[in-house]
């Protein structure tokens, strides 16, 4: 079922919305209930809530940026960058569902982080993974949001390309072996 015309804008910005309120909510939990210097573990300590405040962009890239540098790449290109996109998501009509879905993770997470740098001068992280040599940084759900966006961006085009290569495989007159006589 295709959405159309203001309907569709609303069930987008009601998504987008959603999304932005679980990081936000999560976050603030966060910040009420957990101490800088209290780790909590689960799973054999495999999975651990951690409070952090990252000044910096993912990893925290450009956290010893000076002004008005810090400034204009960790908040005026990024809000500048998510305006753009929300009006190009809600403009364009021909997005598969798994590219609108991944344009809204993509963008929730965004705005969740930006909201966080713009109100509080940094952005909350709370979650680490490690598994053996593997380990992640800190995040938050923001972060999750953007990363299940880009695979759900991913999965549409590997889906795009085997459907092409079947398509293509259909299309192809058949070969002929010739008859040994």
């Amino acid at each position: 079922m295709k959405l159309k015309g203001l309907y569709r804008a609303v069930v987008i910005l009601v998504i987008l919305a959603l999304n932005i309120s679980c990081d936000q909510v999560s976050k603030s939990i966060v910040r009420k209930k957990m101490s800088y210097d209290e780790p909590i573990s689960f799973i054999q300590n495999h999975f651990t809530l951690i409070k952090i405040e990252n000044t910096g962009a993912f990893l925290s890239v450009g956290d010893t940026l000076a002004n008005p540098y810090r400034f204009i790449l960790l908040t005026l290109l990024p809000v500048i960058s998510l305006l753009a996109g929300t009006i190009f998501m809600l403009t364009q009509k021909n997005f598969s569902k798994l590219i609108l879905g991944g344009l809204i993770c993509v963008i929730g997470g965004g705005i969740g982080n930006i909201y966080d740098r713009i109100a509080h001068g940094s952005v909350t992280d709370f979650m680490h993974i490690r598994f053996g040599i593997f380990q992640t940084g800190i995040f938050n759900v923001a972060d999750v949001s953007i990363m299940v966006g880009i695979g759900l961006i991913l999965l549409d085009a590997i889906v795009k390309k085997m459907e092409e290569k079947k398509l293509q495989q259909q299309t192809e007159p058949p070969t002929e072996t010739a008859n040994a006589e």
